[in-house]
């Protein structure tokens, strides 16, 4: 009888060990997770960064190539067109 007790503390402190491991592979998987979403996440940070600067120069070409002088000049100058005298403007009203 003396031996059936003796083996429950040896079975009991593996159970335990083997616990421990098991939960120190669980916190070592996690905090591996955790990094690698971490430098996902400043990955996209840096490309979200990235893609507001190119927006930023994107709108500022586009007001730049749709400035009224521009396309007066353009207007003008490449396709040779001209202000239409007063004569020539007829306004037409809804009935």
């Amino acid at each position: 009888m003396r031996k059936e007790h003796s083996k429950q503390p040896v079975a009991m402190t593996l159970l335990f060990a083997a616990a421990c491991v098991i939960s120190a592979l669980a916190i070592v998987h996690s905090k591996h997770e955790s990094r690698k979403l971490f430098v996902e996440l400043e990955r996209l940070t840096a490309e979200g960064d990235k893609l507001n600067i190119e927006w930023g120069q994107l709108q500022i070409e586009q007001s730049t190539w749709a400035a009224h002088g521009r396309i007066e000049r353009v207007a003008l100058e490449e396709l040779s067109l001209s202000r239409p005298q007063s004569t020539e403007i007829f306004v037409i009203e809804r009935p």
